[in-house]
């Protein structure tokens, strides 16, 4: 079943992997949506009205007010929306075939459970720790380094991740596009490298790609009350 969208999906973003995804897969829908921006390196995750909505103090979120029944519906979890969204509007996720549905769920669970929290890790522990634990930088690289083996053995023989198009390429490619930064050479991974020029070339990509932040971003690297904020979180 699809809908026809009115008023804006009101998006709680932050330019981050997690929040690119989501930008990728509104661009793609087409449908309206309002940017609320969550500038996480000033805390913005932790105000209330926030957390009303994330209780996780993470972004993204959405709140939808044409929700199910008609009513307002809010959504955390970048996993989460993009399922939300797919069977919603009734794209980029199969709608009768179960094999295929799990087949997307598998490849979105992976990005969810490995692909982001490692690369999450490599990035923490090779950039911004304070200190440097060759166990841990090695340890993240090792497994970031798998799985990019694990990602371009998936794609030896296949356009996409699972079979047509989906919501499960958006969520891996909004880590996978930092590439550059995670100090890996594509040649040796050169079906990643081939996906990721089949996604650059999506327009809908490019565009979800391309959204913001207002204000000038600061380097993490140099931003010690930032990395206090994102990297000290406790209980408020």
């Amino acid at each position: 079943m699809t809908h026809t969208q009115t008023q804006p999906i009101e998006l709680h973003y932050w330019p981050t992997p997690n929040g690119k995804k989501i930008t990728i897969m509104l661009e793609e829908l087409g449908v309206p949506y309002s940017l609320h921006y969550v500038n996480i390196g000033k805390g913005d995750q932790f105000k209330p009205e926030f957390l009303a909505i994330s209780p996780n103090n993470k972004m993204p979120a959405i709140v939808d007010p044409e929700g199910p029944d008609g009513k307002p519906i809010s959504v955390f979890e970048s996993g989460a929306i993009l399922l939300y969204l797919a069977r919603k509007f009734g794209k980029f996720y199969p709608t009768t075939d179960e094999r295929a549905r799990v087949e997307v769920e598998e490849w979105l669970m992976w990005q969810m459970g490995g692909f982001g929290p490692m690369l999450g890790q490599r990035n923490h522990f090779s950039v911004y720790a304070p200190e440097r634990i060759p166990y841990a930088t090695k340890r993240y690289q090792d497994e970031t380094h798998r799985l990019y083996g694990v990602l371009n053995r998936r794609l030896a023989d296949r356009d996409f991740v699972a079979g047509d198009y989906s919501i499960a390429d958006m969520a891996i490619f909004g880590w996978a596009a930092g590439w550059e930064t995670q100090q890996f050479d594509t040649t040796e991974f050169p079906h990643v490298k081939a996906w990721i020029d089949r996604m650059n070339a999506r327009p809908g990509v490019t565009r979800g790609m391309a959204v913001q932040a207002p204000v000038a971003p600061v380097s993490l690297k140099d931003d010690a009350e930032a990395q206090k904020i994102l990297f000290n979180q406790r209980a408020r």
